[in-house]
């Protein structure tokens, strides 16, 4: 019976059955060494010619990476080989022979991106959509644990939750509809019956950037609660990255190590998160040489300035309303400023979480709609909250990719998700 390579290195000696994908090759007169990967760990195998029937060293003379086999021989620990075992090889099978494998040492960026239905199968990348998964099921724990339901909003939508210029229009059977910014307005509406919601989804920007921090489609962790002011939003947020920095560093620390990335840091993140007011960031910036007007939303420079001052997230709080989404609340303390925060990720991994407490007098939200220049009929269905039981409410979005760049030390979020696109790439 086959077993993944992880449990035959768990179970350390005997005899095994493998199958999987030829991750490295090489042969000589009388050895052959495949190292085999599958969706659990790799291995080193061992095939000597005088120990095996003509049959299994022809087959492992054919084999090239990436060949699908299946094997079978004797376990053994052996420090020299990749993982600490090997398996000497008594029985080899070719299910499909690879033809030349396009991807070598040193490939450049672009090309790997255009091969990336292959690449996604290297070891690194392999990690990450482990530690991805994990970090995918930690958040939805910590959901069910404070009685959140997980809803499905739609993707195809007819209005802007972000403003219109970084939306992708979509023609919806000779009308203009929209790819959704995030689920945030149909989040909002399922609160007045189910109290608490998430979702996550993919969300779509169609912002023009470069960056190692930014793509045109990505996955939306959001949450959004009845009856919920700032300061418990601002602690809600705490307890879920925390949540689910410490819950991936315990189940993923081996591929956490692989990636780089010591798992104990990430245990190291639990409340308080550090809070400041976009007035005090200012300040901050200014006494470091650095000055922004008031009114200006914070660069990617800028972010990762502040975080150098902190070892955990920051939350910065009260940006100016003027740079802020329409459904922003005020602040009733100062009317220039809404009652939002963004959270910054330490070590210069930029914006993970953006949120507010919504606006929920219609006569205020009308106004903000019509100052923002939106087309207040587009949000009939939206005022209609605010018309039958509106109450106090608050939510949040989480980039799942920034989250994972961040946990996996990644130079570019393009490595955070399998297909990446971007303003230049919409294939494969």
């Amino acid at each position: 019976m086959f077993i993944s390579i992880q449990e035959a290195i768990s179970q350390g000696k005997g005899n095994v059955a493998l199958r999987g994908w030829v991750y490295r090759e090489r042969k000589s007169n009388k050895l052959a060494f495949i190292v085999l990967r599958d969706g659990t760990n790799i291995i080193q195998c061992v095939i000597e010619k005088d120990k095996v029937s003509s049959g299994v060293w022809s087959s492992a003379e054919k084999v090239m990476v990436e060949s699908s086999v299946t094997l079978e021989g004797e376990i053994r620990e052996d420090k020299r080989a990749p993982t600490g075992y090997e398996v000497g090889v008594t029985d080899l099978k070719i299910v499909q022979t690879a033809e030349r494998f396009p991807i070598t040492k040193d490939q450049s960026t672009e090309f790997l991106l255009d091969v990336r239905h292959l690449w996604l199968r290297s070891r690194e990348l392999t990690t990450v959509w482990k530690v991805k998964s994990a970090i995918l099921a930690a958040a939805r724990e910590y959901f069910e644990k404070q009685k959140y339901v997980e809803v499905t909003p739609p993707i195809i939508t007819g209005s802007s939750c972000e403003g219109g210029s970084t939306l992708f229009k979509i023609d919806y059977f000779g009308e203009e509809a929209f790819l959704s910014q995030s689920a945030q307005l149909y989040l909002e509406a399922l609160i007045f019956s189910l109290d608490k919601v998430y979702a996550i989804t993919p969300s779509f920007r169609a912002e023009p950037s470069k960056t190692s921090r930014h793509l045109t489609e990505y996955w939306h962790c959001e949450g959004e609660a009845a009856w919920m002011q700032f300061d418990g939003l601002l602690d809600f947020m705490e307890g879920l990255i925390s949540h689910v920095c410490v819950t991936v560093a315990e189940k993923c620390s081996a591929e956490l190590k692989l990636l780089g990335r010591n798992s104990d840091d990430l245990k190291k993140i639990v409340p308080p998160f550090p809070r400041i007011t976009y007035d005090e960031a200012l300040n901050i910036l200014k006494k470091d040489g650095i000055d922004v007007p008031w009114g200006k939303d914070l660069r990617t420079e800028e972010e990762e300035q502040l975080v150098k001052h902190y070892d955990k997230p920051l939350i910065v709080t009260r940006y100016p309303k003027k740079i802020k989404a329409f459904y922003m609340k005020d602040d009733p303390k100062n009317s220039e400023v809404v009652l939002c925060c963004d959270i910054l990720a330490p070590e210069g991994y930029g914006e993970i979480v953006g949120s507010s407490q919504r606006e929920e007098n219609i006569d205020v939200l009308k106004e903000k709609i019509k100052n923002q220049g939106e087309n207040i009929e587009h949000y009939n269905w939206y005022l209609d909250l605010r018309r039958f039981g509106s109450v106090p409410h608050s939510g949040f979005g989480l980039g799942i990719e920034r989250i994972v760049r961040w946990f996996c030390r990644l130079e570019t979020i393009r490595d955070a998700i399998p297909f990446p696109r971007t303003i230049k790439r919409k294939t494969p």
